[in-house]
């Protein structure tokens, strides 16, 4: 059995009528960036998260330099960052001028440890980015005291965690902004690039308004320095389709991770992942933790089924921050996952009988 990591065959074929519908009226109307269907968008994805603004944008990475940089981000601040994340996270740091400041994770979550960040708090510290990863929202509570205690910006990265929930408040719109990915494989995933910057702030909204459209709010005039970060009209037509489906696409990938989980208890070699109470997790991912880690991802693909590493190179390790200082031990749960962690596959409509193929393979590789 051929088991793919993502089937987007499965995702769109059923809803394929309606995309295309979409689409040609985009064509039609010739309204190629931005736009009614971007604006529509905007307003349902806002109203999914509870929060007042969303803004369309054209790509995760553009969603968190724009967060940043609407905050007043500049070179000489410094932003902590988790070191288990993807390198996009970085980026809004970098992006504006700043130095990202790495942080290790706690071995549970996965996520940013709150414990641990204080102790790098400087004068040149401004804000800290909590990534929802996977799809489990941040300990947002305790890293809010943090915040606001040193009169810093919190921001959530949530690219990979559209609709969780935190305490029974949606993600999004539990810090001054947040930023969304629509990257083709996320939970609501364009047909090309896009993202989005979320917030219940009306002047961070309009800052990131004007930013992404040259700094400008009337055509011609540009009130500040800005960027071509705009919503292609296609890719809000699509998403405007596809988030209709995003509630019960999540209850699929949520009984998906259950059945794993019953399948897999009792494996005592891996470490499944942890939903933590309180937390609505929409597993973007499902990770498994494992010391044999590359030796099952061997035999996985010997027996065709797709599989992902997320991430094999911590932030702090990678070349482009050689000049940072960082080395190997600095941050031990980072690293260690990132030597053990393997994704399994993950999308809506997986079957049962897709899921206990999986895990009789990695019980067979055990057992042999």
């Amino acid at each position: 059995m051929n088991i793919p990591f993502i089937d987007f065959k499965k995702l769109h074929d059923p809803i394929k009528e309606e995309i295309n519908t979409a689409i040609q009226k985009i064509i039609d109307n010739n309204s190629f960036i931005l736009g009614k269907a971007v604006s529509d968008f905007e307003n349902e994805f806002a109203k999914a998260h509870d929060v007042k603004h969303c803004i369309g944008v054209s790509s995760g990475t553009d969603a968190n330099h724009l967060a940043l940089w609407a905050l007043g981000i500049k070179a000489g601040d410094e932003v902590i960052i988790p070191a288990n994340t993807f390198i996009a996270t970085a980026w809004g740091a970098t992006l504006c001028g700043a130095t990202p400041v790495f942080v290790d994770c706690d071995s549970e979550s996965y996520n940013i440890d709150p414990k641990k960040i204080e102790e790098i708090i400087t004068p040149k510290t401004k804000a800290i980015v909590a990534v929802h990863l996977y799809g489990q929202p941040a300990e947002m509570e305790e890293l809010k005291k943090i915040a606001d205690k040193h009169n810093l910006f919190l921001i959530e990265d949530a690219a990979q965690s559209h609709i969780a929930e935190y305490k029974g408040r949606k993600i999004g719109g539990l810090s001054r902004v947040a930023s969304f990915s629509f990257y083709p494989g996320k939970n609501l995933g364009a047909f090309g690039e896009g993202g989005a910057v979320t917030t219940n702030d009306d002047e961070i909204a309009l800052k990131v308004k004007m930013l992404r459209d040259h700094g400008s709010v009337k055509k011609y005039y540009h009130e500040s320095y800005g960027h071509n970060y705009r919503m292609e009209g296609i890719q809000g037509a699509v998403l405007g389709v596809k988030l209709k489906y995003l509630k019960d696409w999540t209850q699929k990938r949520r009984a998906a991770a259950k059945k794993y989980i019953e399948l897999l208890k009792d494996v005592k070699q891996i470490k499944l992942p942890s939903e933590l109470s309180d937390l609505s997790h929409v597993y973007h991912l499902f990770v498994i933790q494992t010391p044999d880690r590359d030796n099952l991802q061997k035999f996985l693909n010997e027996n065709e089924i797709s599989n992902g590493l997320h991430y094999p190179i911590p932030l702090h390790l990678q070349k482009c921050f050689e000049h940072l200082g960082y080395k190997k031990g600095d941050f031990p749960v980072t690293e260690k996952l990132a030597d053990e962690c393997l994704s399994l596959p993950m999308f809506p409509h997986l079957t049962d009988e897709q899921i206990e193929f999986v895990c009789n393979k990695i019980k067979e590789f055990y057992k042999e």
